[in-house]
C-alpha cells in the first residue's frame, strides 16, 4: 500500500519505517530540510534501539523515502498518517496548529479518495475538526481516521509490530477495511469503535497509568513513614490479577512526552464540559511531588546542600532513551542549585538535549568522574550501567559514600554492607 507520514518526529519516524518493513511504500514528511537530509542518509534523528538498522534497510529496499514536499507525498499515496506535534498550552490544552496545517496541506493537495489517519494524540472531537478543514479544500470522497498510538520510547518498534491492542476509530467500512489490510501482517486484538470513542482511548489509557505510577508513589512515602517496604508492597498487590505487577514501582515521578501532556490536556477536556477530573487531577500533583522527594531526603542526610557537590546519575525520564521532556531530573536540578549544591551530571545518551535545557551544570563523559569528590549522588535514571558500578571505587571516589536512589533500582542491602549511606523511595 502507498502510505505517506506527515510529520518525522518520535512517532511518524517510528510509524512510517515499521510500516515501510511491513511491506508498504512509505514515503516520510517534514518542514526540517536538515533532518530529511539525515534521515536520507539512513541517519535516524532520535534515539531509539534498532529503528536505525530498520531505515537504512528499508531505505535500501526502496520501501522508505523521506522528503519535504507535502504535496506530493499527498498525491503518490492512498493513506496519509497525520503525526505532528501537539505541544501543551499552559492550561493544559492541545495545541493543534500542526494538525491544522496538515489538514490544509492534506486537503488543497487531495486528487482522489484518500484514507487519512491521525496518528497524533489529540483532543476528542480532531477528527471532525480534521475532515472539515479537508472538506473546504477537496470536494471529493475521502475518509478520516483516528488511530492512537501506544508506543514507548525505547521499545518502540516492538511496540509497534508486536503491539498489545491497535485501536481503530472509523466512520466508514471503506476506512475499516483499509486499515484492517494495513494492519494484517500484525497479530494482534484489533478494536474498531467511532471516532471519539478511539481518541478518548488514548487518554484514558494514559491517565490510568499515570495514576498507577502517581498511587504507588504515594503509598512509598507512607511506607517511610510507617517503616514498611514499598517493593514488598508492590509486589503483594501486582500478585492479585485484577491489579497486575505493571506500573507499580515507585520513584521520583513520571515524565516524558506522553504521561504529563496527556494527563493536563484529559484534565483541561474534562473542565471545559465541566466534569472535574478529581483522580487525573490528583495524579498530577502526586507527580509533582515525587520529583522533589529525592532533594528533601538528601537535606535530611546532610543537613544543608549549600556548598555540596552533588553527583545526578541519569538525565534522561526513562532509560533506553534521550528524551529530556518533563524528566524528573530538570526539577531535581532546580532543587539542588536552589539550595545552593554544586551540581555534576552524568548520562550516556542525553546529554546533549540537557545541555540544552541546563547549560548551567557541570556534565562528565564518564560516571566516575562525576562521582569523584561527591558529597552525595542521586540517582534519577535507571540505566542498566548503574547497577554493574564498582562500588567499591565509588565508596573510594566520593566525599561522602551518600546515595539516594531515585528509582530504588540499585542493591540496598549490598550497598550498606559496604559502608554507603544509601536511602530508596519507600524502603
Amino acid at each position: 500500500m502507498k502510505v505517506a507520514v506527515i510529520g518525522t518526529g518520535y512517532v511518524g519516524l517510528v510509524v512510517g519505517t515499521c510500516l515501510a518493513d511491513l511491506g508498504n511504500n512509505v514515503i516520510c514528511v517534514d518542514v526540517d530540510r536538515a533532518k530529511i537530509g539525515k534521515l536520507r542518509k539512513g541517519e535516524c534523528t532520535i534515539y531509539e534501539p534498532g529503528l536505525e538498522e530498520m531505515i537504512k534497510r528499508n531505505l535500501k529496499k526502496k520501501r522508505l523515502a523521506f522528503t519535504t514536499n507535502t504535496a506530493k507525498a499527498v498525491r503518490d499515496s492512498y493513506v496519509i498518517y497525520i503525526a505532528v506535534g501537539t505541544p501543551q498550552a499552559k492550561n493544559g490544552r492541545a495545541d493543534l496548529r500542526y494538525v491544522k496545517q496538515a489538514a490544509e496541506q492534506i486537503g488543497k493537495a487531495m486528487n482522489g479518495e484518500k484514507v487519512i489517519v491521525n496518528k497524533s494524540t489529540v483532543p476528542v472531537g480532531t477528527a471532525e475538526l480534521v475532515k472539515r478543514i479537508i472538506a473546504k479544500h477537496y470536494k471529493g470522497e475521502f475518509h478520516v481516521v483516528s488511530n492512537p498510538e501506544f508506543l514507548r520510547e525505547g521499545s518502540a518498534v516492538m511496540d509497534f509490530l508486536k503491539p498489545d491492542r491497535i485501536v481503530v476509530g472509523y466512520e466508514s467500512n471503506r476506512a475499516k477495511h483499509v486499515m484492517q489490510e494495513l494492519y494484517k501482517p500484525i497479530k494482534t486484538k484489533k478494536f474498531y469503535t467511532d471516532l471519539r470513542t478511539a481518541e478518548l482511548i488514548k487518554y484514558a489509557s494514559n491517565a490510568f497509568l499515570a495514576t498507577k505510577i502517581s498511587f504507588i508513589n504515594e503509598i512509598a512515602v507512607l511506607c517511610d513513614k510507617l517503616g514498611a517496604n514499598v517493593k514488598d508492597v508492590a509486589t503483594g498487590m501486582g500478585l492479585d490479577k485484577r491489579i497486575g505487577k505493571h506500573f507499580l514501582r515507585a520513584g521520583c515521578g513520571w515524565g516524558g512526552s506522553c504521561f504529563p501532556k496527556d494527563v493536563s490536556a484529559l484534565i483541561y477536556m474534562g473542565k471545559k464540559q465541566g466534569v472535574p477530573l478529581k483522580i487525573a487531577t490528583a495524579a498530577k500533583e502526586v507527580n509533582a511531588n515525587a520529583k522533589v522527594l529525592p532533594v528533601k531526603k538528601l537535606k535530611e542526610l546532610l543537613g544543608t546542600l549549600k556548598g555540596r557537590r552533588v553527583a545526578v546519575l541519569g538525565l534522561a525520564f526513562k532509560p533506553n532513551t534521550d528524551d529530556m521532556r518533563e524528566a524528573s531530573s530538570i526539577t531535581i536540578i532546580k532543587q539542588l542549585k536552589r539550595a545552593g549544591a554544586e551540581v555534576v551530571a552524568y548520562d550516556p545518551i542525553a546529554e546533549e538535549n540537557a545541555r540544552q535545557i541546563m547549560p548551567d551544570i557541570t556534565y562528565c563523559s564518564r560516571i566516575y568522574d562525576a562521582l569523584c569528590n561527591a558529597d552525595a549522588a542521586i540517582l534519577v535514571t535507571e540505566w542498566s550501567e548503574f547497577a554493574n558500578l564498582n562500588f567499591r571505587r565509588v565508596k573510594r571516589l566520593m566525599k561522602n559514600p551518600v546515595i539516594v536512589d531515585g528509582r530504588n533500582f540499585l542493591n540496598r542491602k549490598k550497598l550498606k554492607d559496604m559502608g554507603f549511606i544509601y536511602e530508596a523511595i519507600g524502603v
